[in-house]
């Protein structure tokens, strides 16, 4: 019989550098390839230390695929090219995890009181149990009903009744179309109520009412804010706008329901009222209120009465419509632009007949 032999191969000490140079990144490639159950997030960091084995820059690693320095090397640090599952993320789970200290008997009286109130949540039944001379924290009683709905002993009850708010009934009054579109003065004008403050303790409200087109506004001062109020107001609007106005739009208030909705209906006055929290849409009125209030009010020395101050802010509205240039206009008064318009408009309508 032929004894077998075994024969060693000894490197030289070049030699035996390349081959620890190399080992690491064909151990990996081949471990790869036998493993192809690595998270998309692994390879992406196997490619990483691939990149730096060949490279031997960190620099160069970390600007090439978008990543810190500190993430590289933290990945490094836990890389073993023997176990390519090193480069998976690890389980966040604490090693100490809480256990569970109640007896049998404390969740039986919890479920019990959560039966009977099912709407009370532990702050409550903590305390009727204290009443009771049974003495667990609120945290303790939380965990408890938490472990009862994970088991499906206890569940949400069920409303049987739906209490709705109450919706009011706008019989004329729709959502603005679509396809509305404003072209001419008139065809939309915004009015919104602005409270006016000149003393403390004295409240007035301002009806402001401004033409989305030539910015045209009507301004009236009331002690309240009512539907009869406001139905009113329409009517001095409609006397002071210098056209015929086509629709109006408001907020969902309680003053423009009711009487002012039958006015507008009664006059042949399309009302779009605008969706619930949207003040944004009714921009251009919005945007007016504050004018006013830094140009007039700020500097008005009349008494805080409807009569006096009523007074003076008729006379403002004559100086905003007439002297006041508009930067939205090209620096026109509301009125020069409405003379611009016409003659305009006067002038296509004879070359049309022609």
């Amino acid at each position: 019989m032929f004894k077998s032999s075994t024969v060693e191969l000894v490197p030289t000490e070049g030699e035996a550098m390349r081959i620890v140079k190399n080992a690491a990144p064909r151990i990996a490639y081949l471990y790869r390839h036998r493993i192809p159950t690595l998270s998309r997030e692994a390879k992406a960091r196997l490619r990483w230390i691939e990149y730096y084995e060949e490279h031997r820059k960190v620099s160069v690693t970390c600007r090439r695929f978008g990543i810190s320095r500190e993430t590289f090397y933290r990945w490094k640090r836990r890389y073993n090219p023997l176990d390519l599952r090193s480069l998976e993320d690890r389980s966040s789970r604490p090693k100490k995890v809480r256990c569970r200290k109640w007896t049998t008997e404390e969740v039986e009286v919890v479920r019990e009181k959560r039966e009977a109130y099912p709407r009370w949540g532990k702050d409550k039944l903590a305390v009727l149990l204290k009443r009771e001379g049974i003495v667990l924290s609120v945290s303790k009683v939380g965990r408890i009903i938490s472990y009862l709905k994970a088991r499906g002993v206890i569940r949400e009850p069920i409303r049987a009744i739906k209490v709705s708010q109450r919706r009011w009934k706008r019989p004329y009054g729709i959502r603005k179309p679509r396809g509305y579109e404003v072209q001419a003065p008139g065809d939309l004008v915004e009015i919104d109520t602005l409270d006016v403050r000149p003393v403390p303790g004295v409240v007035l409200k301002q009806f402001t009412s401004r033409d989305l087109v030539s910015r045209w506004d009507c301004l009236e001062l009331a002690y309240r804010a009512t539907a009869s109020t406001a139905k009113r107001v329409l009517g001095g609007i409609l006397e002071r706008m210098a056209f015929p106005v086509k629709a109006i739009q408001v907020d969902g208030g309680s003053e423009f329901m009711a009487e002012f909705e039958e006015e507008c209906r009664d006059r042949g006055i399309r009302l779009f009222i605008l969706p619930p929290r949207s003040p944004k849409l009714n921009g251009h009125v919005e945007r007016a209120n504050r004018t006013h209030t830094e140009e007039f009010y700020h500097f008005s020395t009349a008494n805080p009465t409807v009569a006096e101050l009523g007074a003076e802010l008729r006379k403002w509205e004559t100086v905003y419509n007439t002297i006041r240039p508009h930067q939205a206009l090209g620096y026109l008064t509301p009125k020069e632009f409405l003379d611009n318009w016409n003659q305009q408009h006067t002038q296509k309508e004879e070359l049309s007949r022609r």
